[in-house]
C-alpha cells in the first residue's frame, strides 16, 4: 500500500474543523438563523478544554452541548471556542479547542459529521507544530443553549458514552449520509 506523504487525512479534518469555527463564528456575529442550532460533541480530556470540576466529575470522557437557546457571549478564536451556557440552572464558562470537538450536527439541516482520531505527531507535522489553544478574540453572541444529547442522528456520541478509539490512519467520511434526501 503506498505511503501517504500529504497526509489528506489531516487536511480533511483541518477542513471541516474549519466550518465549525466559520460556522461558529457567523453565529457569534449574527446570532443563529432561523431554526438552525448546533450540537458539539467534545473531549473533556483534550488539551485546552476548560471545565468546572463539576462538569468534569459529570463528564470525565466527552460531553455534547447545544448552542440554541440558552448559551452567551460566544467567542470564537483560531483555535477554540469560548460560550457560557446554563446546566441544571448553573451557569458555566467553558472553552473548547476546535482540536477537541469529535461531532458537530446541525438538527435543523441534518448537516454533520464527526471526527476520527489522527496520530498527535502527524497532526503537528501538518499544523508545522501548533500551538496550545489560545484565548478567542472577542465575538458576542445573541442566542442562546441547552444541554442535550444528540438525538437525530444515531452516529453521534452520547455526551456519556466514551467514543472507541478509532485509530489512526485514513477513513473517508462521507457527508451524504447526514443530508436530508
Amino acid at each position: 500500500m503506498a505511503v501517504d506523504h500529504i497526509r489528506y487525512d489531516i487536511l480533511a479534518q483541518a477542513a471541516l474543523r474549519g466550518v465549525v469555527r466559520t460556522v461558529l463564528a457567523d453565529a457569534a456575529k449574527k446570532g443563529l438563523p432561523g431554526e438552525h442550532h448546533f450540537k458539539i460533541t467534545f473531549s473533556t480530556t483534550a488539551p485546552g478544554v476548560r471545565l468546572s470540576d463539576r462538569m468534569r466529575a459529570r463528564y470525565p470522557q466527552d460531553m455534547t452541548i447545544v448552542l440554541q437557546h440558552q448559551f452567551w457571549d460566544l467567542v470564537v478564536g483560531e483555535t477554540a471556542f469560548e460560550v457560557g451556557l446554563s446546566f441544571g440552572g448553573v451557569t458555566e464558562r467553558i472553552t473548547v479547542p476546535f482540536d477537541a470537538v469529535t461531532a458537530f450536527l446541525d438538527p435543523a439541516v441534518q448537516f454533520g459529521f464527526q471526527f476520527e482520531t489522527i496520530d498527535g505527531t502527524a497532526s503537528a507535522e501538518a499544523d508545522g507544530g501548533a500551538q496550545p489553544a489560545e484565548k478567542p478574540a472577542p465575538v458576542t453572541a445573541r442566542s442562546a443553549a441547552e444541554e442535550n444529547k444528540p438525538e437525530e442522528l444515531p452516529a453521534l456520541p452520547e455526551a456519556e458514552t466514551p467514543v472507541p478509539d478509532q485509530g489512526s490512519g485514513g477513513e473517508v467520511v462521507r457527508l451524504d449520509r447526514f443530508r436530508k434526501k
